[in-house]
C-alpha cells in the first residue's frame, strides 16, 4: 500500500498525469492516497477495476453520507447541500436524469450541430478579424461552450461574465466559504430566472422542465435550481478546457496535428483520444456502503474511494504506450465521462462541440501555432478540472 503520496497533486505538464502518481501506477490497480485533512482512502488506477467498481451499486454518491470522502478543504461544505444527479444515489438519481435524457440524446444533439457550427464560425471570424495574437481561452475555447449550453437552457448569454466568475470561483476558490458563496450566489440567479420564466416562458430546456415537470408538482423550484446550476456550470467549464488543452497538445504533437489535418475523418477518434489522453476531471469520488473484494484488496463499508482518471486511461493493460497521444488509437472505452449510472449526461453534446470546434479551427487557421514558449503558459492547479488558464496563439 502507498500511505505517503498525497492527492490530488499539481501536474508539471498540462497533459500528462502528475509526476509524483508514478508509484501509484506500480503499485497495482488498487492503493492508498492521503486527503488534505490526513484521510487515508483508496485510490483506483486499474481501467479493469474501475470500470467493475463504478457499476457496483455498494459504492454511494451520496455526499450527505457522513463518510463522503472530501479530498479538498475548498470542498469542506458539499456535505450540507443535496446535489442533484452527481451527488444522489437511484432512485432519486434515476428520477432526475429520466428529466434530462431527452435534451441530450444522440438525435437531439445532432439536430443542434448547425447552431454549434455557427457559434464556432462567428467566434473564429471575429478572432481572425481582430489579429494574432490572441488567446484561445476567452476568444473561443470558453465562449463556444458557453453560447451553446445558455442556447439549451435558455439562460441568456448576456449573464455569461456573473456565471463564468461564478463558475471560476466555485470550482478554483481559495476557500470553502469563496466555493460555498459562488455556489448560493449562482442558485439565486437560476432560481430569480426559473421564477420570471413562470411569468414570461422562453425557449430553453429550462422552459420545458418548468411547463412539464414544476407546474406538474414532479420537481420543485429548488431542485430546478440546482439541477440548471449543475448543467450550466459542467456544460460550459468542461468542454472549456477541452477545447483549449486539446488544442495545447496537438500543437505540441505536430505529427498527429499534421495527420489530422490530412484526413478530417479521423475527427471523432482524435476527440476520444484527447479525452482519454488528457482527462481533465481527475478524481471522480464514492463511499463504500458495505464490503467490496476486488483485486485481493478488501473495501469496506465506510472507506472513501477516488478514481483518478488520469491513471486508469494511462493503464497499459487497456491501452498500449499509453503516454503517448496516438490519433490513430481505439480509446472509446476511457472513463473521461466516467462509467455507470453516473456517466456524463452532456457526453453527446461535448463530443459534438469538440469535433466542431477543433476541425473548424484547424481547418480555417492553418498555421496556428503557441505564440509564446510553452513552458511560459500557464494551466490550472490539480485540485480542479485541469485545462488552460490562457492560451495565446500566433498565426
Amino acid at each position: 500500500m502507498t500511505e505517503t503520496i498525497s492527492f490530488p497533486q499539481d501536474r508539471t505538464c498540462p497533459y500528462h498525469p502528475p509526476t509524483n502518481y508514478r508509484p501509484l501506477r506500480e503499485s497495482g490497480p488498487l492503493s492508498h492516497v492521503t486527503f488534505y485533512d490526513g484521510r487515508k482512502v483508496w485510490v483506483v488506477t486499474g481501467h479493469a477495476e474501475a470500470r467493475a467498481l463504478l457499476v457496483d451499486r455498494r459504492l454511494s454518491s451520496n455526499r450527505q453520507n457522513p463518510a463522503f470522502p472530501i479530498p479538498m478543504r475548498r470542498l469542506e461544505n458539499i456535505r450540507r447541500v443535496r446535489t442533484p444527479l452527481i451527488g444522489v444515489d437511484d432512485p432519486e438519481h434515476n428520477t432526475q436524469r429520466r428529466m434530462l435524457i431527452p435534451s441530450f440524446s444522440v438525435k437531439r444533439i445532432a439536430a443542434l450541430r448547425p447552431q454549434v457550427q455557427q457559434t464556432v464560425d462567428g467566434l473564429l471570424d471575429r478572432m481572425l478579424a481582430q489579429g494574432p495574437p490572441a488567446d484561445l481561452v476567452s476568444a473561443f475555447a470558453l465562449p463556444v461552450p458557453s453560447m451553446v449550453i445558455c442556447s439549451l437552457l435558455g439562460v441568456p448569454y448576456a449573464d455569461h461574465e456573473f456565471f463564468e466568475e461564478r463558475s471560476r470561483r466555485l470550482l478554483r476558490g481559495r476557500s470553502a466559504e469563496e466555493s460555498e458563496e459562488s455556489r448560493g450566489e449562482l442558485e439565486g440567479y437560476l432560481a430569480e430566472l426559473i421564477a420570471r420564466k413562470q411569468k414570461d416562458p422562453g425557449d430553453g430546456l429550462l422552459d420545458e422542465l418548468i411547463a412539464e415537470r414544476l407546474r406538474a408538482g414532479t420537481v420543485q423550484h429548488e431542485e430546478l435550481a440546482r439541477l440548471a446550476m449543475i448543467l450550466l456550470v459542467a456544460g460550459h467549464e468542461t468542454t472549456a478546457n477541452m477545447i483549449s488543452l486539446g488544442t495545447f497538445a496537438l500543437l505540441e504533437h505536430p505529427d498527429q496535428l499534421a495527420q489530422l489535418r490530412s484526413d478530417e475523418d479521423l475527427m471523432p477518434a482524435a476527440v476520444e483520444e484527447l479525452l482519454r489522453f488528457l482527462s481533465i476531471a481527475d478524481g471522480m469520488l464514492r463511499v463504500a456502503t458495505d464490503t467490496i473484494e476486488i483485486a485481493g484488496h478488501t473495501i469496506r463499508a465506510g472507506d472513501g474511494v477516488v478514481f483518478s482518471t488520469s491513471l486508469i486511461n494511462r493503464d497499459e493493460t487497456a491501452y498500449p504506450a499509453p503516454d503517448e497521444l496516438d490519433l490513430d488509437r481505439s480509446a472509446r472505452h476511457h472513463v473521461a465521462f466516467g462509467f455507470g449510472i453516473h456517466q456524463c449526461l452532456g457526453q453527446n453534446l461535448a463530443r459534438a462541440e469538440l469535433e466542431i470546434a477543433l476541425r473548424s479551427l484547424f481547418r480555417r487557421i492553418p498555421d496556428l501555432r503557441l505564440a509564446v514558449p510553452a513552458a511560459t503558459i500557464p494551466f490550472k492547479p490539480g485540485d480542479t478540472l485541469q485545462g488552460m488558464i490562457e492560451l495565446p496563439l500566433a498565426w
